[in-house]
C-alpha cells in the first residue's frame, strides 16, 4: 500500500479533531472584549494549545511518511492507535476547561498527551523496523532526545496535577510542562528534512 492513503486519512481525522475543538468555544453573551476574556478566555487558551499539538503531530506525521517507503498491517494499526489518542484531545481540552483546570481533568488532558506521544513512538518504531538495518527512519531520528525530554514532561505534568487544590501553583507548573513541550517541538527540527533533502538527492 503506498503511503497517500494513510497520510489522506489521517489529514482528514486531524481536520475533523481541529473543528470539534473550535466548536466547543463558548461565545460570549456580550460583544465587549471583557466578555470574550471573562467568558472564553480559558478555552481560547486551552483551545490554542490543543491546536498547536495537532498542528504539530500533523507536521511530524507528514515528515515520518516521507522516509517511510511501504505500509504494513502493523503501521496501519500503529497510526490508528495514534489518531485514538489525537481524537480524545477534544474531550479532554473541553473537560479541563469547564472544570476550571480541576485536579481531574489537567491529569487527564496530560495523560492524554502522553498517551499521543507514546503512540507515535510505537509507530517510529514500526517504521523502523520494517525499514530493517541501516533504517533511513533510524538515521533521521538519531538518539530522539526531544521525545524523551517531552515524555519526561508530561509525567512532571501528571505528577503536578496531583497536588491542584487551594493554591493555584501546581495547576500552573502542569500547565508549563505541556506549555514547554509544545514550545520546544515549535522550534525547527532539521534532522527529518535534513535526511529527506540527502534522499531525493541520490535518487
Amino acid at each position: 500500500m503506498e503511503t497517500s492513503r494513510i497520510e489522506a486519512f489521517s489529514d482528514g481525522v486531524l481536520a475533523i479533531i481541529i473543528t470539534i475543538m473550535v466548536l466547543e468555544l463558548r461565545i460570549p453573551e456580550g460583544a465587549a472584549v471583557g466578555d470574550l476574556l471573562r467568558e472564553t478566555g480559558t478555552g481560547l487558551l486551552s483551545y490554542i494549545l490543543s491546536f498547536v499539538y495537532i498542528g504539530l503531530y500533523w507536521n511530524n506525521h507528514h515528515h515520518l511518511f516521507q522516509l517511510t517507503g511501504r505500509i504494513t498491517g502493523a503501521m496501519l494499526w500503529a497510526n490508528l492507535h495514534l489518531l485514538f489518542w489525537l481524537s480524545l484531545l477534544p474531550f479532554s481540552t473541553a473537560w479541563m476547561d469547564e472544570t476550571g483546570f480541576a485536579r481531574a481533568p489537567v491529569m487527564v488532558y496530560g495523560s492524554n498527551l502522553l498517551g499521543a506521544a507514546i503512540a507515535f513512538f510505537v509507530l517510529q518504531k514500526m517504521i523502523i523496523i520494517s525499514q530493517g538495518e541501516g533504517s533511513v527512519l533510524q538515521r533521521a531520528v538519531g538518539r530522539d532526545l526531544k521525545a524523551k525530554i517531552s515524555t519526561a514532561l508530561y509525567i512532571l505534568g501528571v505528577v503536578f496535577a496531583v497536588f491542584i487544590g487551594s493554591s493555584i501553583i501546581p495547576t500552573l507548573l502542569a500547565m508549563a510542562c505541556f506549555v514547554g513541550v509544545a514550545i520546544m517541538w515549535l522550534v525547527p527540527d532539521r534532522r527529518m528534512e535534513r535526511v529527506i533533502v540527502e534522499r531525493e538527492a541520490s535518487e
